[in-house]
């Protein structure tokens, strides 16, 4: 199972990275030929390097629109502009697009033309992090693996947006303005291999309700959440690395063992208002509790299972996996109590 997860991770880390060649590198070994042929379809605000035929620089130009894109281009780079519009008649030989980065642009969702998104039928990436969208924009291309829409202004999410958008993989709606009534309970149906969702900094009071089972990392960092509801990692119970940093948990707000859940290897809850740890499964590896109101440390109470049978397993038994244990900023006096150790035999740092 962790092998699966692990594995799973790396694909996605190796997604979000396109393998490309520095400048240097173009003037290298340069062919005249090939240089007159890139470069007599080039946009002339771009940069089209012969040795990565493929990509089309456009960024940090100053632009107000997009160029034409030739039909060779798979990367297009558009970031740090001045762009507000996507309209259709750039995109008309663009056939081939995977990835179009347009961050720190001035985009409006008036500003896309119905439809234009979702005519670049093999564009797998999408990124429009930094501009001024209000609501998710529809429709998306079928085909997409990854959204980021961070730091926005985004407040509304259409009906059926995510619909059909079966090979998403990563959802990144941090720094919005998101409020629990945007996310219905349909809100993300259709995202049947979703893996990780970034919904931190906006102004949720809520968990987030019908999330995709296949959820892999959940981030909801820095809202207004209070409770977490009786049961609720049930419904993704795949759930590997969970923060939850910067809310209003207490220990009322997390249900007797909210928390044990075996799927979570990293739990961050620092910048709440626990005074006590919430009970842990065995086989979480990280955990993060730094300031919060906690005053003592029992390692007897915390320890996810009996200290007794603990040591009839031995050192290669089911003992409790934790490795990196985090409590500074509460009101916990060291040393570090010796049951504490006892419990948690593979620790290797713990901050206090």
């Amino acid at each position: 199972m962790t092998l699966n997860i692990c594995t799973s991770l790396l694909l996605l880390f190796l997604g979000n990275s396109v393998w490309t060649r520095t400048v240097r590198q173009v003037y290298d070994d340069l062919d005249p030929e090939h240089w007159s042929h890139y470069t007599s379809e080039c946009p002339r605000e771009c940069f089209c390097p012969p040795s990565f035929p493929n990509a089309l620089y456009c960024d940090n130009k100053g632009l107000k629109e997009i160029p034409a894109i030739p039909a060779r281009i798979w990367y297009l780079y558009l970031q740090n502009n001045l762009i507000e519009t996507i309209s259709e008649k750039p995109f008309v030989n663009a056939t081939h697009l995977r990835w179009i980065n347009l961050n720190k642009n001035k985009i409006t969702n008036s500003g896309i033309e119905s439809g234009v998104l979702s005519k670049l039928k093999r564009l797998l990436y999408l990124f429009l992090e930094d501009n001024e969208l209000e609501e998710v924009p529809a429709p998306l291309p079928v085909g997409l693996e990854q959204l980021r829409l961070a730091r926005n202004k985004i407040s509304r999410i259409p009906e059926g947006v995510f619909s059909n958008l079966e090979n998403l993989t990563m959802l990144d709606l941090h720094h919005n303005s998101l409020l629990d009534s945007a996310l219905q309970s349909d809100t993300f149906q259709g995202l049947n291999n979703l893996m990780q969702l970034n919904i931190a900094k906006n102004s949720l009071k809520k968990m987030p309700s019908s999330l995709p089972a296949n959820t892999l990392q959940l981030f909801l960092d820095n809202n207004s959440i209070e409770v977490i509801p009786e049961n609720y990692f049930s419904a993704i119970p795949k759930v590997t690395f969970l923060r939850l940093n910067y809310n209003k948990l207490s220990d009322d707000g997390i249900p007797p063992n909210g928390f044990n859940v075996s799927s979570i290897l990293d739990l961050q809850l620092s910048h709440n208002q626990l005074t006590k740890i919430p009970p842990i499964n065995a086989h979480l590896e990280h955990l993060h509790l730094d300031h919060n109101r906690i005053k003592s440390v029992n390692g007897t109470q915390i320890c996810p299972v009996s200290i007794a049978v603990e040591e009839d397993y031995g050192f290669y038994g089911n003992i409790p996996r934790l490795r990196y244990l985090r409590l500074d900023g509460n009101e916990i006096q060291p040393p570090i109590p010796l049951d504490v150790m006892i419990c948690f035999r593979l620790l290797q740092a713990v901050v206090i």
